[in-house]
């Protein structure tokens, strides 16, 4: 399957959870990075001149398709009912999502020329689909199981009770053993498949990070900087952290680093645009948990809480912090960091993900543990006190994300590497059966049919 012959398909890529739309609504549950990845990705293979459809969850009353670009839609297939479902859960009904995917696909007379799945619950999906209509199948995990339980807060008992553990991990090896290749998104994944309960041979993994846009996200003159920073209100200088309110991103450890920041830049803000639109009641209790935090610490007029930042002021906010601050306790990549990057904001970045290993410390960025407030409050103030330190990483921090991480260059090594499984599908359009793995709940064709009658 040549990338010329591939451009007269479709490629179909899945995302199963969250709310996937021309304009997510970022910040809602589910919905981040990820949901970015995907649109993102599946924008520009359509600006390269593939159609793209991006197979997602249907709720909420959210309309069957969705066009996101001329050669790219989104396609959402319903189960499980009419509400929200989490990531945790929503495997319980990815059979009944494959069952009436297949449905559409039929129906429709699609043909694709490979499956990109995103995160285990699609992935699940993806390897069904891809067993049914004989073509490659390529996984992208975004996090993986076993390396965020070993991470997380919590008893073993709390942790599987609230993120599914035992189920997830045991249906990441089927989902890695059965599919053509995994795709980690950084190195330290790469090597962590390889390991531990997943085994994953090497051969079998390639690593495509993930992108930024670099019409939105790019550097500005030192003088539109101040303009904006009048225009925000925050003439003072910020460290900015943003993201979903989730216990993994660390907010937690980043204002425990504040004090020490503070004592060596007395005027210095950290801005904590962290909120959501819409926040679940755990969203809200650890809102709280924070602020009560920044009491603590005598930090009120230190920290400003902001709420979720709309996505076409996003840039501006890059651009209006001295330090961006990416303090995760555990992170398999750190899109924001390279969004921040691209702005030419200077960044200190945890050392629980994967792009500290791709960055050069003192030059792009700099990298430190966030569970020591002393070392990570020590990182940022270096950053703020020495100019010299700033405009040299706010200078080549730009430069690496646009030579390593724009949209073109990661579809483009998307491409690539599905010519690395092309020739097991060379027949993939006759009449011959490939023979291999099914998913323990392929369709069956009577249930399919009725769906269809049901559905007429």
């Amino acid at each position: 399957m040549s990338t010329q012959t591939l451009s007269a398909q479709r490629i179909m890529m899945i995302s199963t959870h969250g709310y996937v739309a021309a304009k997510p609504e970022l910040g809602k549950p589910d919905t981040g990075g990820q949901v970015v990845f995907v649109l993102e990705l599946a924008r520009q293979l359509g600006r390269l001149g593939y159609s793209v459809d991006v197979f997602t969850r249907q709720f909420e009353n959210q309309p069957p398709t969705e066009l996101l670009d001329e050669k790219v839609r989104v396609v959402r297939i319903p189960c499980g009912g009419p509400d929200f479902i989490g990531k945790e859960t929503l495997c319980e009904h990815i059979p009944e999502w494959v069952e009436r995917a297949l449905c559409y696909i039929e129906s429709k007379g699609l043909k694709y020329g490979f499956i990109n799945s995103h995160y285990w619950d699609a992935g699940l999906a993806g390897q069904a689909l891809a067993n049914q209509l004989h073509i490659p199948h390529l996984h992208t995990p975004h996090s993986i199981g076993a390396w965020k339980r070993e991470n997380m807060d919590g008893t073993p008992e709390e942790l599987e009770r609230k993120y599914n553990f035992s189920t997830r991990v045991r249906e990441e090896k089927v989902i890695y053993d059965e599919c053509d290749l995994v795709l980690a998104t950084t190195p330290q994944q790469r090597d962590l498949l390889q390991e531990g309960e997943y085994e994953i041979p090497v051969a079998k993994i390639r690593v495509i990070p993930p992108g930024y846009d670099d019409t939105r996200f790019y550097p500005v003159s030192r003088g539109s900087r101040q303009a904006l920073k009048r225009d925000l209100d925050v003439e003072f200088p910020v460290v900015l952290a943003l993201g979903r309110m989730a216990h993994n991103k660390g907010y937690d450890l980043l204002i425990r680093s504040m004090p020490l920041v503070r004592e060596r830049i007395p005027d210095v803000r950290l801005l904590l645009a962290i909120g959501s639109t819409e926040p679940s009641q755990r969203e809200t209790e650890q809102m709280d948990e924070l602020r009560k935090l920044v009491r603590e610490l005598h930090l009120d007029d230190c920290v400003l809480f902001r709420d979720y930042i709309p996505d076409d002021q996003l840039a501006d906010y890059y651009r209006i912090a001295d330090v961006f601050a990416l303090s995760s306790r555990y992170e398999p990549f750190g899109m924001t960091a390279v969004e921040a990057m691209a702005c030419g904001t200077p960044t200190v970045i945890t050392t629980e993900g994967g792009l500290w290993e791709q960055v050069t410390w003192g030059l792009e960025s700099i990298y430190a543990n966030p569970y020591d407030p002393m070392s990570f409050g020590h990182s940022i103030a270096d950053v703020l006190q020495y100019p010299r330190v700033s405009d040299q990483m706010s200078k080549y921090g730009s430069q690496k994300a646009r030579a390593r991480f724009t949209w073109t260059g990661i579809a483009q090594q998307l491409l690539r590497v599905v010519e690395d499984v092309e020739p097991r599908f060379r027949f993939a359009d006759s009449d011959q059966e490939m023979s291999g793995p099914r998913a323990a709940w392929a369709v069956d064709p009577s249930e399919e049919e009725l769906w269809k009658k049901s559905t007429s």
